[in-house]
């Protein structure tokens, strides 16, 4: 289209939409680089250890969690087991299954019920098939559902032997949100938590895995050495005693979400209820929403991908940012460009 990537406003991802904290920048000068980080991550784990409540060898740093996700397929995962996902989810979760060649069990939530997880199903299929291990992204991307306690617990329980895998990613811009923690002593649950979406860090790629020692034992067996650089572990130790900043960026995007879901509503695009800091809208056709929207040189994301054609997914970003994706749709509205079917 002749456009240049600096030029686009990308409301396709869901990281914290605001510049990472100024300390990050300052420590970037000043970072060794001509010396190997440190392959167990141990000062970063030492620091978000009080954050957690939770031990350093209950700690696991990543390269993102989608690195993760495949160590967690590379050391409990095996050809012909079964995994179950909750679907529509997070492809990677598949992606990791076929690597290993393990059998993917899928529950998908009805579009009719605003794709809400119905638990007696899931209990029956996990009770059926013993799967090996069971994916649960909560706050769910790219639905924004978001599981209660009572729920999970429900989940954990049914599960017995298989590990539960609680993908809480974007658990960070969940308002009140109840702690998952404390399942990790029941031995079959592993939490990710992502830094690079929290803190604005996504080129630097930060996230990491919280379980019971013996779990963190068995991945760091397959973790390669120095998988987090040394530029990610110096970022997240800065950016984890920043909470005025986190905090901060959780306002804006409260606030931005917020005029998004009106200003759509009055479109007629109203979207679907989230918890997080993205949502879905049913728009008929997606990919030819987010092209006309692209012209504009703003970018959504077209969820084919996660078998939902016509639907897009939205995250929030600055409110300037927020008020020029609404001027944009409503000029293609007015020029009969969004001829969706909606």
């Amino acid at each position: 289209m002749g456009l240049a990537p600096e030029d686009i406003v990308d409301f396709s991802v869901c990281c914290n939409p605001f510049t990472p904290p100024p300390a990050v920048r300052k420590i970037l000068n000043n970072i060794a680089i001509n010396r190997y980080p440190d392959s167990e991550a141990t000062e970063l784990r030492q620091c978000l250890s009080p954050k957690l409540g939770v031990a350093p060898d209950n700690i696991l740093a990543g390269n993102g969690a989608v690195e993760l996700i495949r160590l967690i397929a590379l050391t409990y995962f095996r050809q012909g087991d079964s995994v179950l996902i909750l679907k529509p989810t997070f492809g990677e979760y598949d992606v990791a299954c076929q690597i290993v060649g393990a059998e993917v069990i899928e529950q998908r939530g009805r579009a009719e019920e605003g794709f809400r997880l119905r638990i007696e199903e899931m209990v029956d299929l996990i009770q059926q098939h013993r799967p090996r291990g069971v994916f649960v992204c909560n706050p769910n991307n790219p639905t924004g559902q978001y599981l209660s306690r009572q729920k999970v617990e429900t989940i954990s329980a049914t599960c017995g032997d298989s590990l539960l895998v609680l993908d809480e990613a974007y658990i960070t811009f969940v308002n009140k949100s109840w702690s998952s923690l404390d399942l990790i002593h029941q031995g079959n649950v592993i939490i990710l938590r992502s830094m690079t979406k929290d803190y604005a860090l996504a080129g630097l790629r930060l996230g990491y895995a919280i379980a019971s020692e013996e779990i963190i034992k068995a991945l760091r067996r397959v973790c390669p050495p120095w998988n987090v650089n040394i530029a990610a572990q110096k970022a997240g130790i800065v950016a984890i005693g920043d909470d005025d900043f986190l905090e901060q960026c959780k306002q804006g995007i409260k606030q931005s979400k917020q005029f998004l879901i009106n200003e759509l509503r009055q479109i007629g695009l109203p979207p679907l209820p989230s918890s997080a800091n993205f949502f879905l809208i049913r728009v008929g056709d997606g990919k030819a929403f987010r092209r006309a929207l692209l012209r504009h040189g703003i970018l959504v994301r077209d969820c084919a991908s996660f078998g939902l054609p016509d639907y897009i997914r939205i995250a929030a970003r600055t409110m300037p940012e927020c008020r020029k994706l609404i001027t944009a749709i409503q000029k293609l509205k007015h020029e009969g460009e969004l001829n969706a079917g909606i």
